[in-house]
Order: C-alpha cells, then sequence, then structure tokens
C-alpha cells in the first residue's frame, strides 16, 4: 500500500473546509445529544426506574456516545467522500499530484474518525452537565482510544460502501440496512440479556455491540477478562475493511 505522510494534507484541506461551518455543525451536534438525552434518558427513564441500581439515563449515555461516535464516522465516509469524489471531483485532481489514491482515501478516513470523535466529546460533555456520567483522566483517556478504533471501523465500513455506491440513494441500504439495525441490537437502549437467544447471537457479530460494552466497563471501572474479546472483535475488523478500502476505491478512482 502506497500510504505516505502526504494523507495529512487531506485531512489539513478537510478541516480548512471544516472551519467554515463549524459553527452550525457543533450547534447540530450538540443537539442530537440533548434530545436522546433528554426525551429518552430523562423522560422516558422517569417511567422505567433503575437499572442495576442507577438511573436509566446512567445505562443510557455510555452506549450514545460510543453511537455517535459512529454515526458521524460512518455519515462523513459515506456522503461526504461521495461528494467529493463524485460531485466535486476533487479525488480525481488529487490523484494527479504526488498524492497517492491510498493517501487520499486513508486521508479521508481519518478525517472521518475526528468527526466521529468530535461528535463523541460533544455528547460526553452534554451527558456530563446532565450529571449522567463521571468525567476523570482515568475515563477519559481509554474512552478516546475507544472512540478512536471505532471511528476507523465504521469509517472504512462506510468507505467499501462509497466505492460501489452509483448515487446518493444507494446509501440508503447501507443506513436502513446495516446501521439501523444495529444501532437499535446493540445493547443501547436495554440490555441485551431479554433479547431471544438468536438475536443475542446475531449481536454478538455486531461491532456496535462490542464497542457499547467497553464504553460502559470503562465508565463503571468494572473490567472484565471478556473485554479482550470485545476489542479484537473492533481492532480485527478495522484492519480488514480498512485494507478493502483502499483497495476497491483505488480500483474506482484508477481504471
Amino acid at each position: 500500500m502506497n500510504i505516505s505522510y502526504r494523507l495529512f494534507y487531506i485531512c489539513k484541506r478537510n478541516l480548512i473546509i471544516y472551519r467554515k461551518y463549524i459553527g452550525p455543525t457543533l450547534l447540530v451536534s450538540m443537539g442530537e445529544p440533548l434530545f436522546y438525552l433528554i426525551t429518552l434518558g430523562i423522560g422516558m427513564g422517569a417511567y422505567m426506574g433503575l437499572f442495576g441500581g442507577k438511573p436509566y439515563l446512567n445505562f443510557l449515555a455510555p452506549g450514545l456516545v460510543i453511537t455517535s461516535v459512529m454515526l458521524s464516522s460512518a455519515f462523513e465516509c459515506l456522503y461526504g467522500s461521495y461528494v467529493r469524489m463524485v460531485i466535486e471531483k476533487l479525488y480525481d485532481m488529487i490523484i494527479s499530484t504526488p498524492i497517492s489514491a491510498e493517501d487520499a482515501v486513508t486521508g479521508d478516513i481519518i478525517w472521518g474518525v475526528f468527526r466521529g470523535m468530535l461528535s463523541g466529546l460533544l455528547m460526553l460533555l452534554v451527558a456530563y452537565f446532565l450529571g449522567a456520567l463521571p468525567l476523570s483522566l482515568s475515563i477519559f483517556v481509554p474512552l478516546l482510544f475507544l472512540m478512536m478504533i471505532t471511528g476507523f471501523l465504521f469509517a472504512s465500513l462506510s468507505m467499501i460502501v462509497t466505492a460501489f455506491a452509483p448515487n446518493f440513494d444507494f446509501f440508503n441500504y447501507y443506513t436502513e440496512l446495516v446501521i439501523t439495525p444495529m444501532f437499535f441490537f446493540s445493547g443501547v437502549f436495554f440490555p441485551m440479556d431479554k433479547l431471544p437467544g438468536f438475536v443475542k447471537v446475531i449481536a454478538n457479530f455486531v461491532p456496535l455491540t462490542h464497542a457499547v460494552a467497553i464504553s460502559r466497563a470503562i465508565f463503571s471501572g468494572n473490567y472484565t477478562p471478556g473485554l479482550t474479546w470485545n476489542l479484537l472483535a473492533l481492532v480485527l475488523p478495522g484492519a480488514i475493511t480498512f485494507y478493502l478500502a483502499l483497495f476497491f476505491m483505488k480500483r474506482r478512482l484508477i481504471k
């Protein structure tokens, strides 16, 4: 793979463009966590009682923090990358310079990770001010690492989808058939132990399930040996999807 330091020029370019819209983007990103945490965590939580001796908001927040990372990383490498590739023809211009196709794609994936981490941190900030989550250096550092590997996996996975997308409508299959079910059946909103057996088996093959499990362990401080499997279930697919994203995107860009 022809990856070099030039990939950071792609990140720098995206950051310069993003700075023009950072105000509205941050407001929208702050509104989403407030909507979920207040309506579900506080509103519905008032009728649900305690989860493990704590309010429902405390159960919900760790899952929503990491879910926001998934959604932002995924959508950035779906719609954002597709616009740069097809509408703006930016990739065509970039790979005519010393920047390789692998640099361009990797730079966009890293940018997707950054957008995901930013959304996750905003969600974390809102949850902290609502009293849903504690915040300390022992929590913040491992959480940042979890956000990074989660964002990397879903950014790479979305880039594979973008490599095959003929138009914007194609993304609906991925978001409705993959992202949305993953959102609701990965333990974000309710414990997994009450689900039917076959659903729990399927959920174990869903990356977000493992990310949510690690997120809750970080905030509770309850680290178990089983978390090693959860971590591997994020890292190994992340490496595989990254390689596939580079392969399929390069094949589309260079014909």
